[in-house]
């Protein structure tokens, strides 16, 4: 079964991913939601499977250079707009598996799930 990474070209984390899955010859396609975009109904998916304070990357440069305004008051609805509006605010990377998907990348929880 070939699985999607979604995420961003340049990012470490995301290299960091794809060489995990090619060492281990697991077959993926590679979505760049900086460059393809990414759709609504994916990120309300993910904020409902693992809520929007875990898909929402806060710690980025795009999130903390927002004014106090947009950062005030976050729901899922504000976050999915956020994210939409500048994807570089989602965590990287989103591995979807079909059923399921894995927010981030630690080796230990992906030889779990695809081990």
């Amino acid at each position: 079964m070939a699985y999607t990474l979604y995420g961003i070209k340049a990012c470490d984390t995301m290299k960091k991913a794809r060489s995990w899955l090619e060492e281990h010859a697991i077959d993926y396609a590679f979505h760049d939601y900086k460059s393809q975009g990414i759709d609504r109904d994916s990120l309300i998916r993910w904020c409902n499977e693992h809520g929007w304070q875990v898909v929402l990357n806060r710690a980025g440069t795009t999130f903390r250079k927002l004014d106090d305004a947009s950062k005030a008051d976050i729901d899922q609805a504000k976050a999915v707009e956020l994210m939409l509006a500048q994807p570089s605010m989602i965590k990287r990377p989103v591995l979807d598996l079909g059923g399921r998907t894995l927010v981030g990348f630690k080796p230990d929880l992906y030889a779990a799930e695809l081990g």
